[in-house]
């Protein structure tokens, strides 16, 4: 996979969003789309279930130089070399305390404050998420943490970081506005029968916007 400071477009293989299609198929697409990063996001799947969906899809993402990330288990994302793993800061300061000393597996941290960034940073996180921005069906127990908060993180924090939460195409706008550089989305992408389509509109985007700060 590219550099994580290379990658714009964060895009995720949930399971809950499948909608009939085949987890390999929407893999495909989301490659062929332009995402940089994909995480495998399956909340009702066990260990077990989700070291077969991650190994399914690893090919795929691997022949388009795309990054897998598994949510929330790290020792699948070890044991399946996975490029990273993202957890949640429940999850990792209550059961890791501390970065597994395997620098070949990234480590990806939810983050909704400053203070939750910040100790994000000190565990030696590779990159954060800094969420959700707006109202998400992913997270409706979380309420967003605005654009304040990126705004925030674009002068604080010093590994790469992602914006995300209820991200959409009529708002991407207003998010790199304020200081975002890179983004996750879920189901504005997802919920689209187009998936490739989908995410190359958000690519263009983030590449234009990012010759635009260059130029």
């Amino acid at each position: 996979m590219k550099s994580l400071s290379d990658c714009l477009l964060y895009t995720f293989i949930d399971t809950a969003y499948l909608r009939g299609r085949g987890l390999q198929a929407v893999a495909e697409a989301l490659c062929v789309g332009g995402s940089d990063l994909i995480q495998l996001r399956a909340k009702t799947s066990n260990a077990s279930e989700v070291e077969s969906l991650a190994r399914a899809v690893l090919p795929i993402l691997r022949a388009h130089n795309v990054g897998l990330v598994v949510n929330d288990h790290w020792l699948v994302a070890v044991e399946v070399k996975a490029d990273a793993c993202h957890l949640g800061q429940e999850d990792f300061f209550g059961k890791y305390l501390r970065k597994p000393r395997r620098k070949a597996t990234l480590l990806g941290l939810s983050s909704h404050k400053p203070q939750e960034a910040l100790r994000a940073v000190a565990a030696d996180a590779d990159y954060i998420a800094i969420g959700p921005v707006f109202p998400t069906p992913t997270k409706p127990e979380r309420d967003p943490v605005t654009l304040s908060y990126v705004r925030w993180a674009r002068e604080n924090v010093t590994v790469p970081w992602f914006a995300i939460g209820g991200i959409n195409l009529r708002n991407l706008g207003s998010v790199l506005a304020a200081g975002a550089t890179r983004v996750c989305v879920v189901s504005a992408i997802l919920e689209q029968t187009d998936l490739a389509d989908a995410c190359h509109r958000f690519k263009e985007r983030l590449t234009s916007a990012a010759a635009s700060r260059k130029s």
